[in-house]
């Protein structure tokens, strides 16, 4: 019964440290290829469909249509915070961070944890019965 814990702690350990590391260099080239994405203040526009404008770095004019969440989550509001792709224009978000790439790096991240948690036990089980 020992050999068996200490080879599912020991398949934990392995697997988890590897596909966390692994990954992390998924999200590290994930948020490479995300670009770079600035803020920029917004005008909310509720003409014909929900649309907001704005001034990218460079003063050209950008404008994108909101997505139905993006246009409950700004409902109410004339004025929007929000963040454009450098480079792409009539790109936007309403975050900084791309929701794939840090979901992607907080998988990444409990896997190296359990990882590294399931290292530590075998160690202590290797030390306890030693």
């Amino acid at each position: 019964m020992d050999h068996a814990l200490d080879a599912v702690i020991e398949i934990f350990s392995w697997v988890g440290i590897g596909a966390g590391i692994l990954l992390g260099l998924v999200a590290l080239v994930a948020k490479l290829a995300d670009g770079t994405w600035l803020p920029a203040r917004a005008i909310v526009d509720r003409d014909d469909a929900a649309i907001v404008r704005w001034f990218d770095a460079d003063g050209g004019v950008n404008a994108a249509y909101l997505t139905p969440e993006q246009a409950r989550e700004l409902e109410r509001q004339d004025m929007a915070d929000i963040f454009y792709r450098r480079g792409r224009p009539n790109r936007m978000r309403l975050t900084q961070g791309s929701p794939a790439v840090r979901s992607i790096a907080l998988l990444a991240a409990g896997l190296f944890g359990l990882g590294v948690v399931a290292t530590i036990l075998s160690w202590v089980l290797l030390f306890a019965r030693g």
